[in-house]
């Protein structure tokens, strides 16, 4: 059995080269947009990424799930309203929909580490906007047999640059995972999703006092029932933590909100 430091420093390793190859070959070969398909310089070109996203309507200020039409902006949607969740905010970039969920796989299972800069830029803007300013940024963890097969963290990826554009401080190890989960993608059960992340995580005992008081944003890369988000911050307040707001990358929309979509479409065409 390998330890967790050399897990660790395996998937460090892994990490740097695989940026230096995507660099070198970002260099050396004719990119293609990962949005349109067009020849770009970058991995997103120029007309995608000034392209508004579409949100598909209004959000809920607690977990960012689509409000119905009508629906008044600082009202909580049903699901926060019958069991608050231990977060306090979530701000979202789009729904994990086309084509943004391409670049979500990308960065997740592609090796495309750098599309983590990407969508940390989109969320720095809509942090900025929305006033949103932690004190901390953490991302959700890996546990140590999947960083080291993956060799990076996709949240880590997005947390690191997106620090940087919001002038706050990051860091990497005050939460762990002890465990892996079967992905919460496979539980459709809201019941089975909280009971596969119950006591999956756990806060660095050396860090855990420097946490009381602080407002924290939890990074991460899609949210799709809320549970591992809750978990965490359930965690972090209960060591002190004043405030949590997750900051995602991408939504899974509710079934409703994928229906009401559908109709838009339809609409439109």
């Amino acid at each position: 059995m390998f330890s967790d430091a050399f897990k660790s420093a395996l998937a460090s390793a892994r990490r740097a080269q695989a940026l230096m190859c995507s660099d070198l070959l970002r260099i050396a070969l004719p990119n293609r947009c990962a949005l349109c398909g067009n020849l770009s310089q970058h991995r997103v070109c120029g007309a995608c990424d000034t392209a508004p996203a579409e949100t598909f309507g209004r959000r809920c200020p607690c977990c960012a799930a689509t409000l119905e039409s009508g629906a008044n902006l600082a009202q909580l949607c049903g699901a926060c309203l019958a069991a608050p969740p231990a977060f306090d905010a979530t701000l979202v970039f789009a729904d994990y929909a086309e084509p943004f969920d391409t670049l979500a796989q990308a960065l997740k299972f592609s090796g495309q580490a750098g599309l983590g800069r990407w969508f940390a830029d989109k969320l720095a803007r809509q942090a900025m906007a929305a006033d949103l300013k932690p004190d901390l940024l953490i991302p959700v963890p890996l546990s140590a047999q999947r960083l080291a097969l993956r060799g990076y963290n996709q949240s880590w990826e997005i947390a690191r640059p997106l620090a940087r554009h919001l002038h706050v401080a990051t860091g990497a190890t005050y939460l762990r995972r002890l465990r892996d989960t079967q992905p919460q993608t496979e539980i459709n059960d809201a019941q089975q999703r909280r009971h596969n992340v119950r006591g999956a995580f756990a806060i660095d005992a050396r860090r855990a006092p420097s946490l009381a008081g602080l407002h924290v944003g939890l990074v991460d890369d899609v949210m799709t029932s809320g549970a591992t988000l809750a978990e965490i911050a359930r965690l972090l307040k209960r060591a002190g933590v004043a405030r949590v707001s997750n900051l995602v990358a991408l939504r899974t929309p509710s079934p409703q909100a994928r229906l009401q979509q559908a109709r838009s479409a339809i609409r439109t065409h």
